[in-house]
């Protein structure tokens, strides 16, 4: 669904006009985020047509994103960020603010996601979820570290983490990079890529991703912790390949 092709006609059926809020190109921080989306939400209850089209340029790809760890065709994900928009524009007067603009229509996206996902038998229950997190799996392979009894070095690295920041950052920010880090996430486990995604790729805090999952903290960590050692191992692999 491209920006353009959602049309703003709130359930009463007001014309609406066109508006003069636009997008800001430059970087913001979350207080500056958080009083721009209340700019937008005043906006969008007064009927400004292009306070909407701010709102999908600015959360378009990252509804995509989120709608695709859920169901895996594109073409259905689609359809979740387009009912995702309905879901905002019959709800937007109904909105109290609990929490930010970001996380409702995040929350909105979910629910409906989920709904897909059910009707595709994908969705897992979570105490599988649960299990499937919370297994033997180290973190970190156990040989790459000393294990000889009465070593005083016994538990040091063998082979420590090689440190990202010392690679140039137009490597960082390379395309083929980018692609394969990509690739790392859309290979975890569904639970993990969900968590991952809200808070390395979206930015959400711990606090509004268990909100938004139902997780406990320490079920939230877990999770984001697997995530993250499997993804930095693959890139660890990939950066290997590329001495």
């Amino acid at each position: 669904m491209d920006s353009d092709a959602v049309s703003f006609s709130p359930p009463d059926g007001r014309r609406l006009t066109q508006g003069t809020l636009a997008a800001s190109g430059a970087a913001a921080t979350p207080a500056s985020r958080q009083a721009e989306d209340q700019m937008l939400l005043e906006a969008l209850r007064g009927g400004d047509e292009a306070a909407f089209a701010t709102l999908v340029g600015r959360y378009q790809p990252s509804l995509h994103r989120l709608a695709l760890t859920y169901v895996h065709d594109a073409a259905v994900a689609q359809e979740v960020v387009q009912d995702t928009w309905l879901g905002v524009l019959k709800g937007i007067d109904k909105f109290e603010a609990r929490a930010s603009l970001k996380t409702w229509i995040f929350r909105i996206l979910i629910n409906r996601a989920k709904t897909s996902a059910e009707r595709e038998g994908r969705l897992i229950p979570f105490s599988d979820v649960w299990n499937a997190a919370d297994d033997d799996e180290p973190a970190v392979d156990p040989d790459r570290f000393q294990s000889l009894e009465g070593d005083s070095q016994r538990g040091w690295w063998i082979s420590p983490p090689r440190a990202w920041s010392v690679s140039p950052e137009d490597a960082a920010l390379a395309g083929e990079t980018r692609a394969y880090l990509e690739r790392a996430v859309a290979a975890l486990p569904d639970s993990q890529r969900e968590v991952i995604t809200l808070r390395d790729i979206e930015g959400l805090s711990s606090t509004e991703v268990c909100n938004l999952l139902q997780l406990t903290e320490t079920n939230q960590r877990v999770l984001l912790h697997r995530a993250r050692s499997r993804v930095r191992r693959a890139l660890e692999h990939y950066f290997e390949q590329e001495r």
